[in-house]
Parts: structure tokens; C-alpha cells; sequence
């Protein structure tokens, strides 16, 4: 009787589509870290960074029990203008000397719909504040030509940069501001399944 019980446990395990807690390493090569910020008001300038790392433990039969855990090069960024990212990298800025990495580190996910609101906290600058990103996406596996499990997700969410001591401040003739106080951070990601 136990060996026609461990039997069916195996079974079921070898299921196609039954999800199991695993941990996936996000593919640099195929994900996007990025940012958007009104510049001016009339325009949207966008960036992203070059480098960056993590890993996501996810089991899509309790996906509240999501866990993200990223860093981020601050000395990749990138808004294709050489000058402005000098300029993004200085004091005025993300002080990337002094501060070179941003870090993300999820501690709660709630189910809404069909996106998580995951809760983590952003570190960037020195500075530790809570945020919360909506991700889409999440759930789905695939096999890749080569044999690799993958999984995808999207995720935003806006941050004041004054919260985090990115004070640098510049007003037009009008009096609007030269870059917003509001960024939008937009993430796409693909993680690999771990060995």
C-alpha cells in the first residue's frame, strides 16, 4: 500500500503543468530594468540599467509565497545620452562612487486579480523605502529549444525620487520643474530555472 501511494505521489509530481516551489535566476540577456521620468513637462526622457542580478523563488500553486531578491548596477545606466548619464551617475544623482549598487528584496505578495502586488524594499542612494510593484505575467513556464524552464513577468511602479535623496532640482523660466520628482520604473523580465 505505501509503495502504491509513493507511486502515485511520483506520478502526480511528473505531471505536466503542476507547479513546484522553485528558485529561477533572472537572464540579463533577455530582461529590461528601466525607467521613465517627465523631463520638462512636455516630454518623457527613458533609461535603463545594463547590469543587474537576482533571483525569484516562485511556485504558482501559492504564488503569495513569491520571493525576489535583485541588485542592480547603478554604474550601467543608461539614457543614450552620454552627458546626461555622466551627469546621473555624479552627486547630484545616484553618487554611483559612493553608492553603487540599488537593491530590491520582496517581504510580502498579495493575489489581486491577475497580477501580485508584491512589497519590497527599494534601497538606491544610501536610502531603504518601501515599495510596492504590480507585476503581470507571472505563472506561466516554457521550455526553451535547449532544454531551459523559463519564466516571465512584467511589473511597474512609481517612486519619488525626493524620498530616496535624489535632490537635485532645476526650474524652467516658468517655473516647471526640469526633471519630475516622479519616476516610473518598468521591469520585464525573463529568469532562467536554477540548476
Amino acid at each position: 500500500m505505501n509503495r502504491l501511494l509513493a507511486l502515485a505521489a511520483a506520478a502526480a509530481l511528473s505531471l505536466p503543468g503542476l507547479a513546484r516551489a522553485a528558485t529561477f535566476n533572472i537572464d540579463g540577456a533577455h530582461s529590461t530594468v528601466g525607467f521613465k521620468v517627465r523631463h520638462l513637462v512636455v516630454s518623457t526622457v527613458s533609461g535603463k540599467f545594463g547590469k543587474f542580478s537576482g533571483t525569484i523563488d516562485f511556485d504558482a500553486a501559492k504564488p503569495e509565497a513569491l520571493k525576489i531578491d535583485a541588485t542592480i548596477d547603478a554604474t550601467s545606466i543608461d539614457t543614450g545620452n552620454a552627458d546626461r548619464d555622466g551627469h546621473l551617475k555624479s552627486p547630484d544623482f545616484f553618487n554611483v562612487e559612493q553608492f553603487p549598487t540599488l537593491t530590491f528584496k520582496s517581504k510580502k505578495a498579495v493575489k489581486k486579480g491577475g497580477k501580485l502586488k508584491v512589497t519590497g524594499d527599494l534601497t538606491l542612494h544610501g536610502v531603504t523605502k518601501e515599495v510596492v510593484l504590480d507585476v503581470a505575467g507571472l505563472g506561466k513556464q516554457v521550455t526553451d529549444p535547449w532544454g531551459n524552464t523559463k519564466i516571465g513577468a512584467e511589473g511597474t511602479t512609481v517612486i519619488d525620487r525626493q524620498d530616496f535623496k535624489l535632490n537635485w532640482s532645476n526650474k524652467t523660466k516658468t517655473g516647471e520643474a526640469v526633471v519630475s520628482d516622479k519616476v516610473t520604473i518598468v521591469l520585464e523580465i525573463e529568469a532562467n530555472l536554477a540548476n
